[in-house]
């Protein structure tokens, strides 16, 4: 089954969860509310909803507990992406003005936490405690990520683990808990979940690895924001690391990041796109994301033959050949 045919299956669903995104920003506070909305607005892939409602088919199917739980996640989700932009000055989110640029970044930060706040209030909804000790946990570990990336900005030495663990903090969590959580929201057993959770870690490794290399190899048509942002913004990633590892690209793409840090983001990134684009490094990313996904199937083969496994394999191979 194809990821769109995927979706028209559960088009019921998903359009029940669009309603409740929106109604839970909806608030007196009319600015408020109207910068949440415009966020949520602009789309998205839902992939976490999707793997909580998915994750949910391996036990007792609640779809107003699991509907619950989806919601609260992509408001999370959505509440970091506000933050992301705010931290990267960023003027584009999925092809539409961010918040910060439509308003400002102080209307930006206040819109990011009121969705936070929105979700967790969701959450104390949920029936199961074990989803709050979840939750709590992952949040952390997504603050420390975002820290990492914060301090890491522009830190051309710093190693391919680094990275690999910056991302596991900042998107792999999120995505394996949203599988996790999807679970136990369910009351699925512990080894059922915990298969999840191997399997939402590892495709969400995939996923913010082939978007560090969209980053780089797509069109802004395709992404929905200028090819290079990363690079602009400071952000080092895999196949950025990969290539200052070539030496006889290393002093050229470092004469290029310094020029862009320098100009404060100024700079043309074309020659920079360029060096990394010829590189051995796009290749090796590349492999490294089909290792991902290879360990996400790996963490379903051990579930039960259902319906919702082929379209967890379906979506984790998506994942990994994704140009949007």
């Amino acid at each position: 089954m194809k990821l769109l045919d995927l979706y028209a299956k559960m088009k019921g669903e998903l359009n029940g969860i669009e309603r409740q995104l929106e109604a839970a920003v909806a608030d007196d506070d009319s600015l408020l509310g109207e910068s949440s909305l415009h966020l949520l607005q602009a789309g998205g892939k839902r992939i976490r909803p999707v793997f909580v409602l998915l994750a949910g088919r391996f036990g007792e199917y609640r779809l107003e507990e699991l509907q619950r739980v989806a919601v609260s996640l992509e408001l999370i989700h959505s509440a970091s992406l506000v933050h992301d932009d705010v931290i990267d000055n960023a003027r584009t989110r999925r092809g539409q003005p961010t918040v910060g640029a439509k308003w400002d970044n102080r209307i930006a930060m206040y819109t990011g936490d009121f969705i936070y706040a929105k979700a967790l209030g969701l959450m104390t909804e949920a029936r199961e405690p074990e989803l709050h000790r979840i939750l709590a946990r992952a949040m952390v570990q997504m603050c420390i990520g975002e820290m990492e990336q914060v301090r890491d900005f522009f830190h051309t030495e710093q190693s391919v683990r680094n990275y690999l663990r910056r991302i596991r903090r900042k998107t792999a969590l999120l995505i394996a808990i949203s599988c996790e959580m999807g679970a136990v929201a369910a009351g699925a057993d512990r080894w059922t979940s915990s298969l999840l959770y191997r399997f939402g870690y590892n495709t969400g490794m995939a996923f913010q690895i082939r978007d560090d290399l969209l980053d780089l190899l797509g069109t802004e048509k395709q992404i929905g924001k200028p090819p290079g942002s990363d690079i602009r913004q400071g952000n080092m990633t895999l196949p950025v690391l990969l290539a200052l590892q070539e030496q006889d690209r290393r002093e050229p793409l470092l004469h290029e990041i310094r020029a862009i840090r320098e100009s404060e983001g100024r700079a043309d990134t074309h020659a920079a796109i360029q060096l990394i684009r010829g590189s051995r490094g796009v290749a090796t990313a590349e492999q490294m994301a089909e290792t991902f996904t290879a360990k996400a199937l790996s963490a379903l083969a051990g579930l039960p033959d259902l319906p919702a496994k082929k379209n967890l394999t379906d979506i984790a191979h998506f994942i990994n050949k994704r140009s949007y």
